[in-house]
């Protein structure tokens, strides 16, 4: 047995994405996020996880950033709650976001 058995790997991100933190449902598919570079910014849940995926308060998030508007971005993956404790022991995210 290792001292890897519950590690799983998750999904990390790109060049222009970052994790964050949803902090407020907006309701119209879009959610409030505090961004691990430290910024605030409303996200747009795409269509493609509309129904299927389902997001709420306090969930990480991956999201990635408008390039003409800075303060909005698009969500691109949602954590687990498992996957999101282990990303909190790696140390990619702070707890305390």
């Amino acid at each position: 047995m290792s001292d890897d058995e519950g590690r799983t790997n998750l999904r990390m991100p790109d060049d222009d994405e970052v994790f964050a933190v949803v902090t407020n449902m907006l309701g119209a598919n879009r959610v409030n996020v505090r961004c691990m570079d430290g910024e605030e910014r409303t996200a747009r849940i795409p269509g493609r996880m509309q129904k299927r995926i389902w997001i709420r308060e306090d969930d990480v998030v991956l999201v990635e950033p408008w390039d003409w508007q800075d303060e909005k971005a698009d969500v691109v993956w949602r954590y687990e709650k498992q996957e999101a404790d282990q990303l909190r022991e790696e140390g990619h995210i702070r707890s305390s976001v």
